[in-house]
């Protein structure tokens, strides 16, 4: 069995929603510059859906597979369906990840959750802060 699935290698290779939105209403961004994966999300809202998602990626190309598929999941969804993107279900539409690439998935969905909860800041919109990462650790980073 191949270590990625062809999934991974295609939004390795072709990357979708790859860029900045320079007036966007959100933006998220998670990682370690230590274990090198970086995400950054890009959120345009209208009528309380997700209008435009765009990501920039330092890391590898699980992270970059990450990335891309989880703007293609919250593309077009409300925002209280994008808050809901979880880890797993990006490694599923992703059909696997290795073991040893699983925190690309998190990371994922933190820097989506991390973009939705600067749009809720920036536009005075209480939440739960228990649906949105701390941003204080990298848990697999800390591995030695």
């Amino acid at each position: 069995m191949a270590l990625y699935s062809e999934k991974v290698m295609d939004h390795f290779r072709n990357p979708r929603n790859v860029g900045v939105i320079e007036d966007a209403d959100g933006v998220g961004e998670v990682g370690n510059p230590v274990c090198g994966d970086i995400m950054k999300i890009y959120l345009k809202i209208e009528d309380d859906k997700i209008k435009d998602v765009k990501f920039e990626t330092f890391g590898c190309g699980s992270a970059i597979a990450s990335s891309s598929m989880a703007t293609e999941m919250i593309m077009g969804k409300p925002i209280s369906e994008a808050i809901t993107l979880t880890n797993r279900a990006v490694t599923e539409a992703l059909d696997g990840l290795p073991a040893h690439k699983l925190h690309c998935s998190v990371l994922a969905e933190e820097a989506v959750k991390t973009a939705v909860r600067d749009y809720y800041d920036r536009n005075g919109i209480a939440y739960d802060p228990s649906q949105f990462p701390s941003g204080e650790d990298c848990a697999h980073c800390d591995r030695a």
